[in-house]
C-alpha cells in the first residue's frame, strides 16, 4: 500500500503543478528534492511571483525510521518504526478576490521490532480560505467535495465537513479559518471498508482538487482590487499563518520529526500584515467574511 500510495502521489504532484502553471502562464515551480538523515526524503515544489499565484507550494515526502519519543507520547505507543507519505500544497494566489486553498494527502504506517505493520491509516482532505465571499464559489467547492464523496458512501460527506470544520478553526480567534471543505484521518481498516477502499476514497478525493479549485481561479484572477482589498487580504492572511503555527497536526509532526524546514513552512504567504485591534466596518464586505466565519455554514 505505501509504495502504491507513494507512486499515485508522485503522478498527482505533477499533474495539479500543470494545472497551475497553465492557469498563471506566467511562471513554472522550482523543484528541490531533499534527503532526511533518518532516512527518507521529498520533492517540493514551489512558485512565485507569477502572474496569478503569488506564492504556492505542492511537496510530496516518504520519510520513515524510528518514530521519535515525542511523537511516541503524541500516539501513545512505545518504541515503534513508522513509514509516512503524502501531499501537501497551499497555493496563495495575488488577487484578494481568489480563495487560497490548502490540500493534503497522507499515509501512515507503524511497526513492530520484527517489521510487522501494527498500524496504517489515510488522512487528508481540501479546504478553500477566500478573503472576499462569493457564495457560489464557495457552493462549488463543496459540491465538487461531496461529488467525489458520495461515489463511496452519502455519509461521508456530512462527516468529513464537519471534522473541516472543527479543525481548521482558530481557537484562540473564535473564528474559521476559512469556509472549509473536507478533513479526514485516522481512516482505517473495519468490516466496510478496507484499505483498498480507503486508498480509492482518497485517491478520488485528491482527483478532484484540480475541478474544486481552477474555475473559481478562472472567474476571480482578473478582478479589479483596491490598495485596501490588498491590506485586508493580508490581515487575513495572518491568521493563516497563527493557524498553522499554532494548531496544525502536520506542522507539528514535521517539526519534531526533523523534518525539512523550508518544506514545512512554505505554506506561509510572503506578505502578511498584523494590525491591532483591527475590526472591518460594519455592513462591509469585509465583515460580511467575519460574520460567515464566526459559524459554519452548510453551502449545500
Amino acid at each position: 500500500m505505501k509504495n502504491k500510495f507513494y507512486q499515485y502521489i508522485q503522478t498527482l504532484q505533477d499533474q495539479i503543478c500543470k494545472g497551475l502553471e497553465d492557469m498563471d502562464g506566467q511562471t513554472k515551480f522550482r523543484q528541490d528534492l531533499w534527503e532526511r538523515p533518518e532516512g527518507g526524503g521529498g520533492r517540493t515544489r514551489v512558485l512565485e511571483n507569477g502572474n496569478v499565484f503569488e506564492k504556492g507550494g505542492v511537496n510530496i515526502s516518504a520519510v520513515h525510521g524510528a518514530l521519535p519519543v515525542a511523537m511516541q507520547t503524541y500516539f501513545g505507543v512505545g518504541e515503534v518504526d513508522f513509514f509516512a507519505c503524502g501531499l501537501s500544497l497551499v497555493i496563495h494566489p495575488k488577487n484578494p478576490m481568489v480563495p487560497t486553498v490548502h490540500a493534503n494527502w497522507r499515509y501512515f504506517e507503524m511497526y513492530d521490532k520484527q517489521g510487522n505493520i501494527v498500524n496504517q491509516w489515510f488522512g487528508g482532505g481540501q479546504d478553500l480560505t477566500p478573503y472576499y465571499l462569493f457564495e457560489e464559489d464557495a457552493k462549488h467547492f463543496h459540491q465538487t467535495c461531496k461529488t467525489a464523496c458520495d461515489k463511496h458512501n452519502q455519509d461521508f460527506y456530512p462527516k468529513f465537513k464537519k471534522q473541516c470544520d472543527e479543525y481548521f478553526w482558530n481557537a484562540h480567534r473564535n473564528e474559521a479559518r476559512g469556509i472549509g471543505g473536507l478533513f479526514f484521518d485516522h481512516l482505517k481498516a473495519t468490516e466496510e471498508m478496507s484499505m483498498e477502499n480507503w486508498y480509492t476514497f482518497v485517491t478520488e478525493v485528491g482527483n478532484s482538487f484540480l475541478s474544486a479549485y481552477i474555475p473559481i481561479v478562472e472567474k476571480r484572477k482578473d478582478l479589479p482590487y483596491t490598495e485596501a482589498n490588498r491590506t485586508w487580504q493580508e490581515i487575513r492572511r495572518g491568521r493563516y499563518v497563527e493557524f498553522n503555527l499554532v494548531h496544525d497536526k502536520g506542522t507539528l509532526f514535521g517539526l519534531k520529526t526533523n523534518g525539512r524546514i523550508e518544506s514545512i513552512l512554505m505554506s506561509l504567504p510572503p506578505h502578511v500584515q498584523w494590525v491591532y485591534d483591527h475590526h472591518p466596518e460594519a455592513g462591509s464586505e469585509e465583515k460580511k467574511l467575519i460574520n460567515v466565519l464566526k459559524k459554519p455554514i452548510a453551502w449545500i
